[in-house]
């Protein structure tokens, strides 16, 4: 018996949720088959007509904007920030950095934030589903490394076709994700220790596979010197993609008001998704102009594109597939999705072994940058970084909360950060003091909000 029909609290004190019902709230179809839906409920003071009694959260997008203002101080009183405070840093970041110095946001330093940040970035996608879990994978740095030292000792090395090359490095991201998961998942070794441990070993095997050299120069040409050395010099290219962006939102939008208003829910209205819409054209079509049009400008990067593209895959497959509903099932009560029949200990293993291919992905593209592949790939603050970005973005540490895009707004922070302390000539030991206190500024927000969430009822 669920707990709503033992309640002493329903108006009649039958405790027959049927009984408060009214007839119109029998026949509305949002009241209908959902038990997470409060029913119409009818006063039972004398002489007062009934009084229907529903959901506000359901008839926000009915009320238009007055109702989606409504639902914004709701979330924010609830602790639901989402991601206002990263939107916010970085308008103040962008200000603060302009007026020191007015070439921050020009054409070459948000080509220099895109580029460098692809790499990490693509490796924060892997470590936004392990944190969805509610684990960490502190072998990401190391496993990166080994992905570069592999893709150079059968490419260069060796011999072997570039992208057999490629394969063999992603496949080895993947193989060494999967070991860890396996022993976090089947052997019951907490995931900080498993990965504490390949973080360790596989800096090792790293080291180890590139021998007393030290370093693989990247042939000239090749494959992966152009992952962050090629540009798209053709106009075309970077307002291209930014038209296939906002017909893309676009579509989403329609798609989904469709499928809404086909279920009888409340969809977006049509000035809605048009605002909505034409916000999302002003951003894409103004990163496109700072990166084609202004003096020194060198076109659309090729590292932006891949990364966007590892995104919107990653952001399907989390919200739109049976994999992503699962690993947020796992993340949010492991054993309430055990006890809903998810495979848990499949769901972890796949997850890791993710983390570990987009590892070894962002380890090419440090290689790309650095020259080579090195001994030093994904050392230093590799890990901090790409942990950093996942959290600052908004992902949650206790699991189960967050989102792909995460990964994306938070290594734009990370390295508007480091881009701007740069051009005002910045020591490093201050550049690491700053992003640590903006990490801990975020893992307080996280955890302050779900605080509140939890008074307001929310969590």
């Amino acid at each position: 018996m669920s707990d709503l029909a033992k309640s002493p609290d329903l108006p009649d004190g039958s405790g027959n949720p049927e009984s408060s019902r009214s007839p119109e709230a029998a026949e509305h179809p949002r009241n209908s088959g959902n038990p997470a839906t409060p029913a119409r409920t009818a006063s039972e003071r004398p002489g007062e007509a009934p009084v229907p009694a529903v959901d506000p959260r359901l008839l926000v997008r009915e009320a238009g904007f007055k109702g989606y203002w409504a639902e914004f101080g709701r979330k924010v009183r609830g602790g639901d920030l989402g991601s206002l405070p990263v939107l916010v840093g970085l308008v103040v970041i962008a200000i603060v950095f302009q007026l020191r110095n007015d070439n921050f946001l020009s054409a070459g330093s948000v080509a220099n934030i895109a580029v460098y940040s692809s790499g990490l970035g693509i490796m924060a996608v892997g470590i936004v589903f392990v944190l969805l879990l509610g684990e960490i994978d502190l072998s990401v740095g190391s496993v990166a490394g080994v992905g570069a030292a592999v893709w150079a000792v059968l490419d260069v090395n060796r011999g072997w076709n570039e992208w057999l090359a490629i394969v063999a490095a992603l496949l080895s991201g993947a193989a060494l994700g999967a070991l860890h998961g396996f022993f976090f998942a089947r052997i019951g070794v907490p995931a900080f220790v498993v990965t504490l441990a390949g973080f360790l070993g596989w800096s090792g095997l790293q080291d180890w596979m590139m021998g007393g050299e030290g370093s693989i120069n990247t042939p000239s040409g090749s494959v992966v010197e152009d992952l962050t050395n090629h540009f798209f010099e053709d106009k075309a290219a970077g307002y291209g993609l930014a038209l296939v962006a906002v017909l893309a939102y676009a579509a989403a939008l329609l798609v989904d008001g469709r499928r809404r208003r086909a279920a009888g829910l409340p969809a977006r209205s049509d000035g809605e998704v048009v605002l909505r819409t034409a916000a999302v054209a002003v951003l894409c079509f103004a990163v496109a102009y700072v990166l084609n049009e202004p003096p020194g400008a060198r076109g659309l990067p090729l590292a932006l594109v891949l990364f966007l593209a590892v995104l919107v895959v990653a952001d399907l497959v989390a919200r739109r597939t049976g994999f992503g509903r699962r690993v947020f099932a796992v993340g949010g009560s492991p054993e309430a999705a055990r006890r809903a029949g998810i495979d848990v200990a499949r769901v972890r293993i796949a997850v890791f072994a993710l983390s570990g291919t987009l590892g070894a992905f962002g380890g090419l593209f440090i290689a790309s940058l650095s020259g080579g592949a090195t001994k030093s790939v994904g050392g230093g603050n590799t890990l901090m970084l790409v942990i950093a970005a996942a959290v600052i973005g908004g992902t949650s540490l206790f699991g189960g909360r967050g989102k792909v895009w995460s990964a994306l707004l938070g290594m734009i922070v990370i390295q508007s950060i480091q881009q701007g302390l740069n051009m005002i000539g910045m020591a490093n030991a201050i550049q690491y003091m700053i992003t640590g206190a903006v990490l801990l500024a975020a893992v307080v927000i996280d955890s302050v909000s779900r605080r509140t969430q939890k008074t307001a009822g929310r969590a």
